[in-house]
């Protein structure tokens, strides 16, 4: 069952990526995603672009994938992806998750999840004190739209 969930998790990022696949004139553009620290007890992610693209096939929409690591105990801060639909691949370690109004769940290497446009999540954490936790995120998006909105402080 679990190599079926890999291959699947493996396949819809494989026929993402062949939807959007660039024309010798296209050139990938780089992720805009702010990578800003979280001043708190607790360590943040980093993130890595990887591939943005508009969909030719869709107009105003766009294709963007990336990595996300999360060091040790790191926690994201509550956030939402505007109405971007989300796909979310855990390539390495355990992450905590939990939208509002589901329950927290954790996903371990090779599990994946999706959130729908306007989601907010309120919890992404690494369950590790010591190992490193890695997920591939890939975003359709409205072209233009930021990728990440972190809640207010308060």
């Amino acid at each position: 069952m679990t190599g079926m969930r890999i291959a699947g998790g493996l396949l819809a990022v494989a026929t993402l990526a062949a939807a959007t696949a660039c024309t010798a004139s296209d050139q990938p553009a780089r992720a805009k995603t702010p990578a800003a620290a979280v001043t708190s007890k607790h360590p943040s992610e980093t993130v890595k672009p990887l591939h943005q693209q508009a969909l030719p096939n869709v107009k105003g929409k766009t294709f963007t994938s990336m990595v996300v690591d999360f060091p040790p105990k790191a926690r994201a801060v509550p956030h939402r992806h505007g109405q971007a639909f989300v796909y979310a691949y855990v390539l390495e370690g355990t992450v905590r998750s939990q939208l509002a109004g589901k329950p927290v769940r954790t996903y371990r290497q090779g599990e994946n999840w999706v959130e729908r446009p306007g989601a907010h999540h309120v919890l992404t954490e690494n369950t590790s004190r010591t190992e490193r936790a890695k997920l591939l995120v890939v975003y359709v998006s409205n072209t233009g739209d930021k990728l990440k909105v972190d809640d207010p402080r308060s």
